[in-house]
């Protein structure tokens, strides 16, 4: 282990002969492809469903705008209950 520690050049050249020359990939190597390409999916997944949510934030702010807004004239006043307090007054 100590040697591996001070001489990482020496393992890595080690590794890199071992791979080159049996055309094998270590399970160590194996498991951090795996690792790296499930996080890049959960990236891409994460990704896709904050653009979902951007569209619904503005899908939900287009519909609140259109019910805070109503008609310019209203055809007939709503009738008011008593905890309800109108945007705006009453035209009459």
């Amino acid at each position: 282990m100590a040697l591996y520690k001070r001489h990482a050049d020496l393992k890595n050249e080690f590794d890199e002969r071992v791979r080159t020359e049996t055309k094998q990939v270590p399970e160590t190597e194996k498991q951090l492809r795996a690792t790296v390409a499930k996080l890049r999916k959960t990236i891409a997944n994460q990704l896709a469903e904050l653009e979902e949510l951007r569209q619904l934030v503005t899908r939900l702010t287009l519909a609140g705008a259109v019910l805070t807004q109503g008609t310019d004239t209203p055809t007939e006043p709503v009738p008011a209950s008593d905890n309800v307090i109108p945007f705006r007054p009453p035209t009459s």
